[in-house]
Formats: C-alpha cells, structure tokens, sequence
C-alpha cells in the first residue's frame, strides 16, 4: 500500500504533463480539420484603393462603392484625404470590376449589411460630418438603385454591425469627425417589421468604443475589440487599444467573454463565420506599431488570424491572410468569404481583393 502511494507521488507530475500535452494537442488541433484557402480576386479598377467603402451582395454580384484614400501626398506629408462616390460590381470570381454608377453622395466609414433585398448602408461620414442616414444599395437588371430606410438616432461613423435573423444590431462609433469620445450605443433595426425604426437598448457591460469587429454566431451578437477615445493635452483625440469582447443573446443580454489574444482594430467587419460555432477575427491594428517611423516604411498590420469557439469559450490562432486589411467590410459570396480593398499601413490602401473559404463551409448565404 505504501509502495502503490509513493509511486502514484511520482507519477503524479509525470501525469500532469501528460495531460497538459493531451489539452495542447487538442487545442491546437480544433482548427486543423478548417484550413483557410486565401485567394486574389481581381482588383478595383483603381490605382489606389479604398478604405471604409460600403461592400456587400445582392442577387449574385458583389458590390462596392464609396470610401476615401489620399490620392496624391500620404497625410504625413500634408495629403488631404478624399472621399468617393463611385459604385463597382462583380458578377462573377472570374469576372471584372465594372464602375455601375455612384452613391447619393461621397461617402465612406459606414457599416455595410448584405440582404436578399439589397445592401443595407448605415451612416458614415465625409471630410465635413458624419450622416445619421440608411439605405440599401440595389442592383437589378444591370442598373443601381436606391431606397431610404430609416435614420439612425444619432450620425455616427466607424461603427460595426451585423444581422441577426430579420434584426440588424450597430455597436459603438464615433458621432462627429472631432469627437474626443467614442460611442456607448447599442441599436436595432428589426427588418421584418416595415414600420420599425431603431431602437436603442442597453449597452455591453465594457467602455465606449469605436472601429469594433461585430460577428454574428450561435444566435447571438459578438461584440469584439475595437478603440476608445479620450482628449488628450492638445485636446486631439488619444486611442486606447482595446481587448475585452462581449456577447449579447437578445433574450438575456450581454456577457463578458475571454479577451482577445490581441487588439484587432478596424479589423474586417463583420466577422466571418464559420458553420459550426466559429468565427473569425482577420487582421485589424494591434496598436504595437502605434509610433512607428518613418511612417512610409511601415510594415503594415499584423496578418494572424484569430478564432473564437463560442462552445469552448476561448481563442485560438487560425493561421495568416497574405496581407492585413482594416477598415473594410467581409462580405460572404459565392460560398467564400470576400475582403476586399481597405487600408494596408497608415495612409495607404489597396484595389487588391482577397477572398477566404474554409474546408467545411455550406453554401451561400
């Protein structure tokens, strides 16, 4: 008996050891049977690119338009950033990007929704203001058209959104171009309801924060990183890096989940998901490189991929995309994941598309 007690005492270690490798092989593994396949697309048919562009489906096209970029010198060396108008559409992944028409106005930094009845843009700004104004982007029979849906309560740009079920959710921002502060706002649009108008309801239990990543996954909203603001001594705006993430059950409401490994700001948005209980973080500004020179040198932004399990609870890395974008809108198409455009490094953007699918996703959604 003494000696069965004494050689369990010795074993014991051993046996931790071997069950924390068991827990890390499986860990790891989780992902292994969804590898991410990165593919070009065809780029815009613009020498620079976007960032902050409306993007999203309708019928079986993709579309994109609006944005801004600094067309001749980047903002360090004086260049006045400019917003666009113009509207792109892509009928097919072996296609070309054909310029279709414009938006109402020069507009950029909105939150972008894809719906059978069209794309559903909310908010943004220009070099002036930020617009409290919605509509969905139409594409039928080969031409653009328009229909208002109702304002939001407030302007507000760089938030996130997404769609769950018939109801569209739109977290955080900022609600003018000087604004020292970033959003607490959580909204809801119920889509089935066509004499709705948004409602505002209780925020995530965590601070205000603008340029989040929104998923929608588990029948729920996630609500992940993003930036907060605060003045700083010359009264211009201070971004604290954020890691906290938060998911909100429309019949309970929020919850704090596991931080982030990292901050993921700007990241694409919204998150992909993946059928299962997956969902994936691309990207997005870690804050490391904040003070970063010379600027025209910088490396870009970090190209690791996260994935959060909503049944483990937990994050883990899913590999890297080619090249990190933020401030751009995924948009599921054609039984992938597309990305396209947005910012590369401060001040730079590019016509570049990518898309992503993994080994078990369905069909088009």
């Amino acid at each position: 008996m003494l000696s069965f007690v004494f050689s369990f005492r010795l074993s014991r270690p051993i046996f931790k050891c071997l069950l924390a490798l068991t827990c890390f092989v499986v860990t790891t593994n989780l992902f292994a049977e969804e590898t991410l396949h990165w593919t070009e697309l065809p780029s815009l048919p613009d020498a620079e690119g976007f960032a902050g562009p409306f993007a999203g489906r309708h019928g079986q096209s993709l579309i994109v338009a609006g944005g801004a970029n600094f067309p001749g010198k980047m903002p360090w060396e004086g260049g006045a950033k400019t917003w666009y108008d113009r509207a792109f559409v892509l009928d097919s992944l072996s296609g070309s990007w054909r310029q279709v028409g414009k938006l109402p106005r020069p507009i950029g930094y909105g939150v972008s929704i894809s719906t059978a009845e069209g794309v559903i843009c909310i908010g943004g700004s220009d070099a002036q203001q930020h617009y409290q104004e919605c509509f969905r982007i139409l594409w039928i029979d080969g031409k653009l058209g328009f229909v208002a849906l109702p304002s939001l309560p407030k302007p507000c740009a760089n938030a996130c959104g997404a769609l769950l079920g018939s109801r569209v959710y739109v977290a955080g921002g900022l609600e003018s171009p000087t604004a020292t502060t970033a959003l607490r706002t959580f909204w809801r649009l119920d889509l089935a309801d066509s004499k709705a108008r948004w409602q505002e309801l209780d925020p995530w239990p965590g601070p205000a924060r603008m340029l989040a990543v929104a998923a929608v996954q588990s029948e729920s909203f996630f609500l992940c990183s993003g930036a907060s603001l605060s003045a700083g001594p010359d009264g211009k705006p201070i971004r604290e890096y954020l890691k906290d993430a938060y998911r909100y059950r429309p019949e309970v409401g929020w919850e704090r989940i596991a931080d982030l490994p990292r901050a993921a700001v700007a990241a694409p948005s919204p998150a992909p998901a993946l059928d299962g209980s997956k969902f994936l973080v691309i990207s997005g500004d870690d804050g490391s490189l904040v003070d970063f020179q010379p600027l025209d040198q910088h490396p870009g932004f970090p190209k690791s991929v996260l994935a959060y399990d909503t049944n483990a609870e937990h994050w883990q890395n899913a590999g890297e995309v080619p090249r990190g974008h933020v401030t751009t809108t995924m948009v599921r198409w054609q039984d992938q994941f597309i990305m396209p455009t947005g910012e590369i490094r401060p001040g730079k953007r590019t016509p570049s598309v990518w898309s992503v699918r993994n080994s078990v996703n369905a069909g088009p959604r």
